[in-house]
């Protein structure tokens, strides 16, 4: 949680996370993930039969179903990315504080992971994805500001955490 609150700056960032959040549990994402890795260990399992259980086939077969799953997960966060947009645009507050949040963990990496090595879509693509969404539907965003300079400041106290935490969990 306090890693979250080093990029969120403003209220329209730290209400888009939570949308996006939100949009997973709409689109029942954890369950489906489930679903598909249980599919894929079934697969992975008859495969390793079949090819034999050898520990070089045994890890290739695993590393291939890791980066499939991997494509359903990049899959799950951009739709939850278009979904938190409209959430937060329903409930009053600006979409543009996602595209925000994905510069600053953008201008924030050292190295950039692979997005075929990524569960999350490079966050180029993320914010190009919110953008032409939010430019598709100018009746739903087109009075929004894009503007950062615009956001409502965040001012989150340093011991928030321990505030709200047990003393064990910090």
């Amino acid at each position: 949680m306090d890693s979250l609150f080093y990029f969120v700056k403003n209220t329209e960032q730290l209400a888009g996370t939570l949308c996006h959040e939100v949009s997973h549990t709409i689109h029942r994402d954890g369950v489906a993930l489930m679903e598909k890795r249980n599919r894929i260990k079934r697969h992975e399992i008859e495969a390793a039969i079949l090819l034999g259980p050898t520990r070089a086939h045994i890890i290739a077969i695993a590393l291939l179903g890791h980066l499939h799953s991997l494509g359903y997960s990049r899959e799950a966060e951009s739709n939850a990315d278009v979904t938190g947009s409209d959430i937060c645009a329903e409930a009053g507050y600006n979409p543009w504080g996602l595209v925000w949040l994905f510069k600053e963990f953008q201008n924030a990496e050292a190295v950039h992971i692979p997005s075929l090595l990524s569960d999350h879509p490079a966050n180029g693509d993320r914010m190009a994805t919110v953008e032409k969404h939010m430019r598709n539907n100018p009746s739903v965003f087109g009075k929004l500001n894009s503007d950062p300079q615009t956001a409502t400041p965040l001012a989150v106290p340093k011991d928030a955490a321990e505030q709200f935490l047990p003393p064990d969990t910090h």
